[in-house]
């Protein structure tokens, strides 16, 4: 037989109709539950409550259901109902109550969008909500006990210790009810709270009052915001309006804008997806009437979620899913207004938080100085707001959201957050740059969200109509991303992240290029799509970047536009891209850059060559390539003054030492590398010679004694090295000096023992001697004083 048939009948016609329960007596507690389902309407009566109590509980699972008869028909219900309603029941006077799985007719989904819509006004106006909490288990009966004592000011009772009461309160607080969404606008709109498990039983704001007394948070931290969201709704009862107020064809408790309510609570459990927005509705102040959010069973959650991002953000955004699952795509125009610097990690029982909003791009033109910081208290979230997170404004937005970077896109944290007007007025400043954002529901508190999850979602979207001609796969979208968010850094001044993102881009690029995806590549450069001559920090250019990461195919495309004039191409200020390549050992970007007739002695970063730069790195090969190319081996730098040779040899490369020698370079030795020194020294070095002024006039022998290399010295000393020689720059020291200054005593014993002078003063170091230098008084204490 037919449940809806043998136990509904259509519900009356009228406003406010709904169905109550008569749950009737039993004597011995052990027969059969029997029931009377009968119309009800909530119409204005003058009084603040009606005659019944609401039943907030969990459904649980379908696992072997019992049976209650109503008028004589078995209606079969879950486990947990069937406790709650025996524990209910009465030995000899009937019971009203409100139970939605019972009173609404779960098989008629029109009656069931339609009586959901004013649920709020169902509990609001009950005599009171009763929370079922489950049979008695795991000591509750201990916990509720222990809670109430902690409720009246007591920390426990007499024969509890603060483990023991842990212990007992921790399994009561982790029990489902805790997590279900349904049951926030249950105790949300209620007036008084009894909240029962087995035989025990608390008022709810006792309950409040107690559990906020325990720190029982320090074994299981996840519990502190999920508790906390809902102690702080059942505590609020005995203070709610004397009716919900109605708005948008649904009844509403008007607590709070929609877009707050779900990030409060959108991590609550619901059976039902469609569940996690539509018990929210009944709190909501929003007017929602054309949001396309009303209660409706017909529309597919894919639908619906749709409807809600468009909602709290904007009617135009892009948005895509992923069928049945609770995972979001949204890309949108949008600025970074700041970065959170500090978050204030004890939330208050009010349900807000603090923060501090620090900008580095303000405009002064506003009034604000750079660096200048925001306080921010907002409404708590489900998912904990962390420093290092962005305060973003997506364009059409009506208020910022709270991203956190995530590889190649962002993580949404918070999505709609009443700011203070200080924090609208860091937009005005601002350019609109692209971003990809996800927004995950179904990640549990505390666990760390899904990336293959969020990549299949990601690669699931279409490349823009515009460019339909190139199929794009996930890999080059994900780099797009990529460079989309170096740009936003850069916007930002954090050149380092913005720098090792355009790195990870450019080498995206790479590998789509040389992996069968060069033609797209190289449409994206030619009609501007990657924009060939964008600069980042310093004026670095694609090339240069492709050069400093070694990116041969990128480079040839690059350069393939007929857009870049590889002689004078790199940075506006630096580095060429020649130089970047060589100091990386990048042997074919050096070739093709070679090839395009980039300036193999053009100077860049300290006015150093290309030659200069692969000598210091060590890199053989890139300096043969150079040599072969008619580097200049002589040339200074522009600052420091070193020739190739010398960057080698402080480097300690002996090979390309070799190798500079070979082209009869200039000898000079620094470093303390002995095997580089005995080779110059061979090629006839000048042990005496001093270095260019810009790397402080010193001569081999200075440098090795500053550096304690006492074998260098040695070997230096034989050559017949000047002793007391001073440095033209440097303060004007001597070897003993430096020696002394550096606390190297066996070197000092050693320049004493060939007649170092001990007294002469260091003109450009307040004509201090070797003995006044700092820390040098025990070691020569020798010398005559």
């Amino acid at each position: 037989m037919d449940i809806a048939i043998s136990c509904y009948q259509p519900l009356l016609p009228g406003p406010d109709m709904i169905r109550l329960l008569r749950l009737l007596p039993d004597e011995g507690g052990n027969a059969p539950i029997q029931c009377q389902l009968f119309n009800y309407t909530l119409q204005e009566s003058g009084r603040r409550t009606h005659p019944y109590d609401a039943l907030s509980y969990v459904w649980g699972d379908w696992v072997n259901p019992e049976s209650i008869f109503i008028r004589g028909h078995q209606l079969p219900v879950t486990q947990n109902l069937f406790k709650a309603l025996s524990s209910l029941r009465y030995r000899s006077i009937e019971r009203i109550l409100w139970v939605d799985a019972i009173c609404i007719n779960q098989h008629d989904k029109s009656e069931k969008a339609r009586q959901i819509r004013f649920m709020a006004k169902i509990y609001a106006q009950a005599n009171r909500v009763i929370v079922w909490l489950g049979e008695g288990a795991d000591n509750s009966d201990q916990a509720i006990e222990e809670i109430r004592v902690a409720g009246g000011g007591k920390k426990f009772s007499n024969s509890s210790s603060p483990e023991m009461i842990q212990q007992a309160i921790l399994p009561l607080l982790r029990r489902p009810w805790f997590r279900r969404i349904w049951i926030l606008q249950e105790v949300a709109a209620a007036r008084h709270i009894l909240i029962i498990c087995g035989s025990a039983e608390i008022d709810g704001y006792a309950f409040c009052l107690g559990v906020g007394s325990l720190n029982l948070y320090n074994a299981d931290p996840e519990l502190q915001s999920l508790i906390r969201s809902v102690t702080y709704l059942i505590q609020g009862a005995i203070f709610r309006p004397k009716y919900a107020m109605s708005r948008s064809d649904i009844s509403s408790l008007d607590i709070c804008p929609l877009g707050e309510l779900i990030d409060m609570y959108h991590t609550h459990e619901a059976t039902e997806l469609r569940d996690k927005i539509f018990a929210l509705l009944g709190m909501s102040s929003d007017d929602l009437s054309k949001t396309g959010l009303l209660p409706n069973y017909e529309v597919p959650w894919e639908e619906l979620f749709h409807h809600l991002v468009k909602f709290l953000l904007y009617d135009k955004i892009s948005v895509e899913t992923l069928g049945h699952e609770q995972i979001v795509l949204i890309e949108s125009k949008g600025c970074i207004l700041g970065e959170i610097s500090s978050v204030q990690s004890n939330i208050t029982w009010g349900g807000s938080q603090s923060v501090d909003v620090i900008s580095n791009t303000v405009s002064r033109q506003l009034g604000y100085e750079e660096g200048r910081s925001v306080h921010w208290t907002l409404h708590t979230s489900a998912k904990s707001i962390q420093n290092g997170d962005f305060v973003c404004l997506l364009q059409g937005a009506s208020k910022p959201t709270i991203i956190r970077l995530h590889d190649s896109h962002f993580d949404i944290i918070v999505v709609a957050a009443m700011p203070p007007e200080e924090i609208f007025k860091l937009s005005q400043s601002r350019k609109p740059r692209n971003f990809a954002l996800i927004w995950d529901w179904e990640t549990p508190l505390g666990e760390v969200q899904d990336p293959e999850q969020h990549e299949t979602l990601l690669q699931k979207k279409d490349w823009e109509p515009e460019h339909s001609m190139i199929q794009f796969k996930g890999h080059l979208r994900k780099v797009s991303r990529t460079r989309e968010v170096a740009i936003i850094f850069e916007d930002l001044k954090l050149y380092k992240k913005a720098e090792e993102k355009i790195q990870e881009a450019m080498e995206g690029y790479e590998i789509a290029a040389a992996g069968g995806h060069q033609a797209t590549v190289q449409h994206l450069l030619v009609t501007g799509e990657v924009d060939v001559d964008s600069k980042y920090k310093d004026g670095a250019t694609l090339l240069w970047l492709a050069a400093k990461g070694g990116h041969g195919t990128m480079i040839k495309l690059l350069l393939g536009t007929g857009k870049i004039n590889a002689a004078g191409a790199g940075r506006e200020r630096g580095w060429t891209a020649l130089e970047a390549a060589a100091e990386g050992g990048h042997l074919t970007a050096i070739e093709l850059l070679l090839q395009a007739k980039a300036e193999v002695d053009a100077t860049g970063y300290r006015g150093r060559t290309a030659l200069q730069a692969a000598a210091g790195g060590g890199h053989l090969t890139a300096v043969e390539l150079l040599l072969q190319a008619k580097a200049e081996v002589n040339t200074a730098a522009r600052y420091g003054g070193r020739t190739a040779l010398q960057a080698a040899a402080g480097g300690g490369h002996l090979n390309v030492v070799e190798r500079l020698l070979k082209e009869k370079a200039k000898a000079a030795a620094e470093g303390g590398h002995l095997p580089v020194v005995e080779r110059l020294l061979e090629e006839g070095a000048e042990v005496n010679a001093a270095a260019a002024p810009g790397y402080g006039g010193r001569t081999a022998l200075q440098a090795a004694a500053g550096g304690g290399h006492l074998n260098v010295v040695e070997r230096l000393l034989k050559e017949k090295a000047k002793v007391n020689a001073i440095a033209a720059r440097e303060g004007g020291r001597t070897a003993l000096q430096a020696a002394a200054e550096g606390g190297h005593l066996a070197i000092v014993e050693r320049l004493l023992e060939e007649g170092a002078e001990v007294n002469p003063a260091a003109p450009g170091y307040g004509g201090r001697t070797a003995l006044t230098i700092e820390g040098c008084l025990r070691k020569l204490g020798g010398a005559d004083k």
